[in-house]
């Protein structure tokens, strides 16, 4: 059992270990017009990169967003956020191919997270605001005078489908949700606070409830179903099993408090199955703790009906939880050797399951057939009396 344990926890501690995919330099690229920009930064994701010069003397900002992978049934945003660092408040400049072929390139302020990209003066002016689709690549240029002196700015930048010439909603999961980040103008030093920090968070959420829900769950499970068939193991197999949901239950409500945390942070962001499920879960996953709490006595009248009870409800929240954990790694969207190690995990513990349910049952009926022979009774001389012949013995003269 604690070697069982200590790879769940390695496994948890590998699925933690999310790396993010390296991208081309930016500093290598020349632009076709001739263009020269002094600073330019690799963005962290969505295949995204910014050039610009910055002249602090008029505070004048030129840049040029390049968002690569792009094709015509897609818009591409580039946004400063003058007020905060997500995206309700940014003051936005976008640009698609139109069904026409022409490009379209205009500025949008977004006030809230439905936006439809509307086109609106921002709290800035813009100029030379154009746009280019080449090769599977948007390039974005425009001018824009800032409003403030700060050096650092907040950006976002975010692509999303059209529906012939209306953009439509960008995805709410993975790299769509860490597109923001603040830009240091004079150093070119940027941070990624919608990036780095947040999804780190997601990535902890995700490891305390596929470890919690997903497996230590199930693993508590299967000691209490097969190890109690076993009279040597009565009753360390209770405590296992108790200590094993005790420590998922912990960590689950620990994985469940990171999750309205970051739902909590994510203004205008919902995804209402696995947040419904998920509280589903936590309730009950209580109500088991409770019920732990009130077990009746193995000889007791009401120990029948407990059993139904919480055996429907373990396996309830077994299956919700392995539903649940999928629904997550949809919205996170982690490298697919996360997802893969996972389902090894479950098809691990589902073979154990299948290949102890057929031994434990072998066991219990070789148990019950010695029992019933033990039961028989054994005569000596024959089946009706002790020597063949009747109740009674014959007398010797």
């Amino acid at each position: 059992m604690a070697r069982t344990l200590n790879l769940v926890f390695s496994l948890a501690i590998l699925m933690s270990l999310i790396f993010s995919s390296t991208a081309q330099s930016c500093k290598s690229y020349a632009f076709s017009s001739n263009k020269i920009f002094r600073a330019c930064n690799d963005l962290p994701v969505l295949n995204s990169y910014l050039h610009w010069n910055y002249d602090s003397s008029s505070n004048k900002l030129q840049i040029a967003y390049r968002h690569t992978g792009i094709t015509s049934s897609k818009w591409v945003a580039w946004a400063i956020n003058p007020t905060s660092t997500g995206m309700a408040g940014s003051q936005a400049l976008v640009a698609y191919q139109q069904n026409d072929g022409t490009m379209k390139a205009y500025t949008s302020p977004i006030s809230s997270y439905q936006t439809s990209l509307q086109e609106g003066k921002l709290s800035f002016d813009v100029s030379d605001l154009s746009a280019t689709l080449a090769k599977n690549e948007l390039i974005m240029f425009a001018t824009i005078e800032l409003s403030n002196t700060s050096t650092a700015v907040n950006q976002v930048w975010q692509d999303g489908p059209l529906s012939g010439n209306a953009p439509q909603i960008h995805s709410t999961s993975g790299s769509n949700v860490q597109s923001m980040g603040t830009l240091n103008l004079l150093s070119g030093e940027s941070s990624s606070t919608g990036g780095n920090g947040k999804v780190r968070k997601r990535n902890i959420h995700g490891v305390l409830n596929a470890v919690s829900w997903g497996i230590l769950i199930p693993i508590g499970a299967l000691i209490a179903r097969y190890l109690k068939v076993f009279k040597s193991a009565d009753p360390a197999w209770f405590y296992l099993h108790a200590s094993c949901q005790s420590i998922a239950y912990i960590v689950g409500v620990a994985g469940w408090a990171t999750g309205l945390k970051l739902g909590s942070e994510s203004a205008g962001i919902q995804y209402d199955a696995h947040r419904t499920i998920g509280i589903i879960l936590f309730c009950l996953g209580t109500l088991q703790v409770f019920a732990l709490l009130l077990r009746p006595k193995a000889d007791h009248k009401y120990r029948f009906y407990w059993n139904i009870y919480h055996h429907i409800v373990g396996y309830t929240v077994i299956i919700l939880s392995i539903i649940n954990i999928f629904k997550g790694f949809n919205i996170l969207n982690p490298d697919e050797k996360w997802k893969n190690a996972y389902i090894g995990v479950i098809v691990a513990l589902g073979l154990n399951a299948v290949w102890l349910e057929g031994y434990t049952w072998y066991v219990v009926v070789k148990r019950k057939s010695s029992e019933t022979a033990g039961k028989m009774p054994h005569f000596t001389n024959g089946s009706n009396g002790a020597n063949g012949y009747g109740g009674r013995p014959h007398q010797g003269v």
